[in-house]
């Protein structure tokens, strides 16, 4: 198994609320760049996917727990696991971190989709082949 890609994130004052801290949509925001910066990783950009292959992945679903907040400046962590790669989707496991400390995990679904139909599809046999 890989071990977990990781993206920087700096917590700027548009993803505060009035307080200071991370508005909690502002932490699905990282979680997405930090996937999108995974398969970019892997020399899989969206935008090509979507040329090339008439490909998308959209998310199905996801479930997040907030255990701590994030506050502006913070400097912060958001990893990306792949746990599982079905015929037409994936499950990925993200954490956002502050140091040591896990601020926020979660578990997302993103599914196969045709770009110009978003009907589902098969993830083709090339993607992402060596993943579990």
């Amino acid at each position: 198994m890989k071990p977990a890609f990781s993206f920087p994130i700096r917590v700027y004052w548009e993803d505060t609320d009035a307080g200071g801290v991370v508005y909690h949509a502002s932490y699905v925001r990282f979680l997405e760049r930090a996937r999108t910066e995974w398969l970019r990783a892997m020399g899989l950009g969206q935008q090509a996917l979507k040329d090339r292959e008439d490909l998308v992945l959209v998310i199905r679903d996801m479930s997040l727990d907030f255990h701590k907040p994030a506050r502006l400046d913070d400097e912060l962590q958001a990893s990306v696991e792949l746990l599982e790669r079905r015929r037409a989707s994936l499950l990925f496991a993200q954490k956002i971190t502050r140091g040591n400390q896990v601020l926020v995990g979660a578990k997302v679904r993103a599914a196969c989709l045709v770009a110009s139909s978003f009907k589902p599809r098969a993830l083709p046999e090339w993607l992402l082949a060596d993943t579990p």
